[in-house]
């Protein structure tokens, strides 16, 4: 029933809706002769639900949902089937699955000892009395309380985002990824992969520190005795790679033959931890009555290491004579009471300490504050003076305790915080708790707490109890090689060491078990593609390939082989998940989506926030460029499942912040116009379809790429013919038609499909609605009709006519393209040529941006820019050229100069013939209503009257009107189509006759228009030399007839065509001025005629009309 919830969330306009517009004449219930109408009606009878029948077929009953919801088992399966399992949409189960036990963890089972088994691990043992010793008991303690405090507030948003819904198995990755999105999710799951999987690496190397120094020394393949410096760490770091490996090769074993048997071991590692820390606190209560015997030996101040001598005592009395000592034979050259002996030896006298005092004694206060070491430094007791020459050289070094690395304080913050991470145990259980909203918090956060009163505590009672060469004697060299915090230890120190052994090979087995799991549900979630390989496994779901992975991963870290020095990196991983669980915390808090509704009330965005810069903080404290190399990881990680992981909508907080920041810029934007500075093309693209929803004109969206790069608003619109109703499918065909299409052409957009009645108020709409806000579209480029003179392309014209009045009247500038399929493709490249720009009337300087935002993509950059400007005669024309070189060189646009003067001249033959031509052919056919057989005889007549010299290149669109009925054309052989400007004449009215304004015939329908006195006395007005209907086709043209203002526009658009054709016939592209449209109908073939004229020739055009404001300017 689940399924089916999912399976409506289409509503009404899925595939099976009704509301289609055609409703049905009778209800299925009611009189219905259906075999499955009958059976929907048995199947709801009696169940007081007659109204809502139909939407059962959808929409499930409220009480079926209840009950799938009541008995969701919340199962430990992956995060990926635990969404297919809700998104499936009808799949029929093709076999029943087997029962599953039902979860039964609660919260102390289930959360909180797993939680202390992970946190309490091998730095608790192996490295808290020496951060003790190094950093004072003051400095530890602010340590261990910033990472406790880190923790803590990540427990905190942890049980926020846990108990806002419910979490599968997956963990922080489920969480993360669904609060933050799939990029954030990759990247912080696979920085918590790494964490945890050097975490197990870790873990392995303390348990071969504990058996190769403490347990089993002789045990060791390269022997350290009898080495000192450098060659005895080499040896200590290969016996560690050797073990480490060994020991790596057989958890992995375990792990891959049998998990269940980790499992099984969980709560025997378990107590092993708890007794350990019991033995210490135990040890520690006894230390106040009776402190352990652990002498440590001092020469002047200097730590000796306590092997190959038996007292500390240059000399012993026996026998009633002075003897020497075997610490004597060892910084002299014999056992002679005169013999040579070591300088500082001589000067200095030997003193054995107690290395635990007792609690009682007073030691807290020397280790109060840190004592930091060099690398190779000696450890001296404080408080001890020693007789030492500065200028001698330092002998038998090998004898005394070293620091073995040097130590700082953020050093130490990197190696204790991994003793501190372990909190996410119990939400990655979630899926076997019984309540997983009520366990998760409460266990996490008592165990964080049981955790951190261990650990500050642990840190007082190591400063108090022990003696402080003790606590910085990392291995213990100065008390028989024990482990120090088993000095401390009761019954015996044996109890920690094997302890503290089972428990770290315990958490190494738990690390190699979790990681793998982890990295299988990134894999299956499916968001970086190149994991998918590991998201497979045996055939049980154990993922065989994640866990050679891990092991191999793990391998870099045991070949390391240091712990100080892989405890930083899995620190850095760590710190990096935690943090942006904090992140998705608080952002879900603030962005307050409705979603966010966690059960766990006692959480603040502003703890988020401070546990996140705490996070962030302790990254650079440990380590400030394994900092910089986690997050340069996880910045790939994030980049590479930007661009090629999978599309996932999963609700994240990152959505939410894009739609928040967007309303907030949005409402910033609607506080004014743009600055001109600021100005730049936001650009409406008309296209139209065809019957298929395919772009016809997909060279448009390739101008518009090579206009934007990529830069500013950019919608693509189209509108489809007919009703919302019934047309919607075609309308999301056509959507789809245009994102494919701007994918491929590479345009950053938006797609907009607008469903009219006709396409003329389809387009009026888009120009008017398209945008939000102040984030509105200034420009609109829109194709020339290439074929307006066709009789099928009638209305097509008048289309793009209406666009340009308004485009004018909303003050939008106009890009016209003419002969669109030759301009360059994105992938085309002009090795040279101009861009030629014909500068004839200021329009905001529109004509000087458009070239130079051309030349700033690849397609055009080889090209140069050329500016032309007309000079009429009482221009000076070198001064005008002065003026713009200088224009442009404030500008900062690199073009050439050139001033074409254009002198008066009288009017040639040739104009009024065209102008006649055009004239006539446009007033008889509003005048008249022919047949297109007739039509075609007429005009042919018109052809043949006029002079042989007229060459008739283009077809005449001709179209019969009754007063402002849609003319029909007549087809004619097509033109070449080349754009050009005409300077728009703002004061010229044209004189054309004019008729009254009507609605327009539908295309297709029979318009019957009959001749009748009114209209023949509108014809006589408009041209009184004709005496009928008859004449016109029979007389000669009289010149003095014309509209005069036709003839000047007429002659301009002539000179014009000829100055361009002389300097830009070779141009690349050239750019001009668009004259205004008429102002009425009347004049509308005449004016494409007359756009027509002025671009014979050219190959590409760009026609641009301003929109009235300036768009460049000079100042900075």
């Amino acid at each position: 029933m689940l399924n089916n919830m999912t399976d409506t969330e289409e509503g009404e306009g899925g595939p099976n809706s009704q509301g289609d517009g055609n409703p049905k004449e009778s209800s299925p219930f009611i009189n219905s002769s259906s075999a499955s109408d009958v059976e929907k009606s048995q199947q709801y009878d009696g169940k007081n639900m007659a109204l809502f029948e139909e939407e059962m077929d959808n929409s499930p009953m409220v009480s079926s949902i209840l009950s799938s919801l009541a008995n969701y088992s919340n199962l430990p399966q992956g995060s990926k089937e635990h969404e297919e399992a809700e998104n499936e949409e009808g799949a029929a189960p093709s076999k029943k699955k087997p029962a599953v036990k039902a979860p039964s963890l609660g919260t102390l089972m289930g959360v909180y000892l797993p939680c202390i088994q992970n946190i309490f691990g091998v730095i608790l043992f192996l490295r808290m009395t020496w951060m003790v010793g190094i950093g004072g008991v003051f400095g530890s303690f602010i340590i261990v309380f910033m990472c406790c405090s880190t923790t803590m507030l990540t427990a905190i948003s942890m049980s926020a985002i846990a108990t806002n819904g419910v979490v599968p198995a997956g963990g922080s990755y489920y969480m993360i990824s669904r609060s933050l999105g799939p990029e954030f999710g990759g990247a912080v799951g696979i920085c918590f992969y790494l964490g945890t999987t050097f975490a197990g690496a870790m873990y392995i190397l303390g348990a071969i520190e504990l058996l190769l120094v403490y347990i089993l020394p002789q045990a060791a393949i390269f022997k350290m005795e009898g080495l000192e410096g450098a060659d005895m760490e080499a040896a200590m770091l290969n016996n560690m790679r050797v073990y480490g490996t060994i020991v790596l090769s057989f958890m992995a074993t375990v792990v891959f033959v049998g998990v269940k048997y980790v499992n099984k071991l969980a709560l025997v590692f378990l107590a092993c931890v708890i007794l350990s820390i019991l033995a210490v606190y135990a040890g520690v209560i006894k230390t106040a009555f009776e402190p352990p015997v652990f002498p440590v030996c001092i020469l002047g101040n200097r730590t000796l290491i306590s092997k190959g001598f038996d007292v500390c005592a240059k000399v012993i009395e026996r026998d009633n004579g002075t003897v020497t000592t075997k610490l004597w034979k060892i910084f002299c050259d014999s056992e002679f009471l005169n013999a040579t002996c070591d300088e500082y030896f001589a000067n200095n006298n030997v003193s054995e300490i107690q290395g635990i005092p007792g609690v009682s004694s007073g030691i807290l206060a020397e280790n109060l504050f840190g004592y930091y070491l060099e690398k190779g430094d000696f450890l001296e007791k404080r408080g001890i003076s020693a007789m030492q020459d500065p200028d001698a050289p330092i002998t038998n070094s090998n004898r005394y305790v070293l620091a073995d690395i040097t130590s700082f304080f953020t050093l130490l913050v990197g190696i204790y915080f991994p003793s501190v991470t372990g909190i996410m145990a119990g939400s990655n259980r979630s899926g076997d708790l019984r309540d997983a909203q009520k366990s998760i918090p409460i266990g996490t956060i008592a165990a964080i707490t049981t955790t951190s009163i261990v650990y500050m505590s642990a840190v007082v009672l190591f400063g108090a109890c022990i003696e402080g060469v003790v606590l910085r004697d990392k291995f213990g060299e100065g008390v028989d090689g024990n482990l120090v915090i088993g000095t401390l230890a009761w019954p015996s120190p044996w109890v920690i060491v094997i302890g503290s052994f089972f428990s770290t090979c315990g958490a190494g087995l738990q690390s190699l078990t979790g990681a793998p799991r982890l990295l299988q549900a990134i894999s299956r979630d499916g968001v970086i593609p190149f994991l998918k390989v590991f998201g497979h496994g045996k055939a049980n779901g154990e993922p065989t390939w994640a866990l050679l992975l891990t092991a191999s991963i793990c391998e870099i870290g045991i070949i390391i082989a240091s712990l100080d020095a892989v405890a930083p990196i899995l620190s850095m991983f760590f710190l990096m998940c935690y943090m942006f669980v904090n992140l998705a915390c608080a952002l879900q808090t603030l962005l307050r989506t409705p979603n966010w509704r966690p059960r766990f009330k006692f959480y603040h965005w502003a703890l988020s926030f401070l546990g996140m810069s705490l996070c962030l903080s302790l990254m650079f404290i440990c380590s400030w460029y394994y900092a910089i190399v986690a997050m340069v990881i996880a910045t790939c990680i994030y980049k590479y499942i930007e661009f090629a992981g999978a599309e996932k909508e999963w609700g994240d907080g990152i959505r939410g912040i894009s739609l928040s920041a967007a309303r907030f810029a949005l409402m910033r934007l609607e506080e004014g116009p743009p600055h001109t500075k600021n100005w730049r093309p936001q650009i409406m693209v008309l296209v139209s379809v065809d019957s298929e929803q395919n772009v016809e004109q997909p060279r448009l969206l390739s101008l518009t790429n090579q206009l934007k790069a990529g830069k500013g608003l950019t919608i693509v619109g189209t509108s489809v013919v007919g009703t919302f109703l019934n047309n919607h499918a075609e309308a999301q065909k056509a959507d789809q038609s245009l994102r494919k299409l701007m994918e491929t052409e590479k345009v950053k957009g938006f797609s907009q499909v607008v469903i009219s009645s006709n396409l003329r108020d389809g387009t009026s709409h888009l120009i008017q609605v398209g945008g939000l806000g102040g984030l509105k579209h200034n420009t609109v480029l829109v194709s020339w009709p290439r074929t307006w003179k066709q009789a099928e392309d009638n209305l097509r014209f008048r289309n793009f006519i209406e666009v340009v009045r308004e485009t004018t009247a909303a003050s939008m500038a106009l890009l016209v393209p003419k002969n669109i399929a030759a301009y360059p493709s994105n992938g085309e490249r002009f090795t040279e040529g101009h861009i030629d720009v014909w500068w004839i009337v200021h329009d905001g300087g529109m004509l000087m941006l458009l070239p130079f935002l051309l030349c700033q993509h690849k397609v055009w950059r080889k090209c140069k820019m050329r500016i032309f400007t007309v000079a009429q005669m009482d221009d000076n024309s070198i001064q005008m050229k002065k003026d713009l070189i200088t224009f442009l060189y404030h500008l900062r646009i690199d073009a050439e100069v050139e001033v074409v003067e254009m002198h008066d001249s009288d009017i040639s033959a040739y104009t009024y013939e065209k102008t006649l031509v055009m004239e006539q052919r446009s007033q008889i056919l509003k005048q008249m209503h022919l047949t297109k057989n007739e039509m075609e005889r007429e005009i042919q007549s018109i052809t043949d009257s006029s002079r042989g010299s007229i060459r008739r290149k283009n077809p005449s669109n001709l179209q019969s009107q009754q007063s402002s009925e849609e003319p029909a054309g007549v087809s004619m052989e097509e033109k070449p189509e080349e754009e050009v400007q005409l300077i728009h004449n703002k004061n010229a009215t044209p004189t054309s006759p004019t008729t009254p304004a009507g609605s327009a015939a539908t295309p297709g329908s029979e318009v019957q228009m009959t001749w009748t006195d009114k209209a023949e006395t509108q014809a006589t007005a408009c041209h009184p030399e004709q005496g009928g209907v008859k004449d016109i086709f029979n007389m000669k043209p009289e010149w003095e007839s014309l509209n005069q203002s036709n003839v000047r526009r007429m002659h301009t658009a002539l000179r014009l065509n000829e100055v361009i054709m002389k300097k830009s016939k070779e141009a690349k592209l050239v750019l001009l001025n668009m004259p205004g449209p008429p102002k009425n109908c009347m004049g509308e073939e005449n004016y494409m005629e007359f756009l027509e004229v002025l671009t014979e020739g050219l190959n590409r055009v760009l026609l641009v009309r301003g929109g009235g404001r300036e768009v460049i300017t000079i100042y900075s």
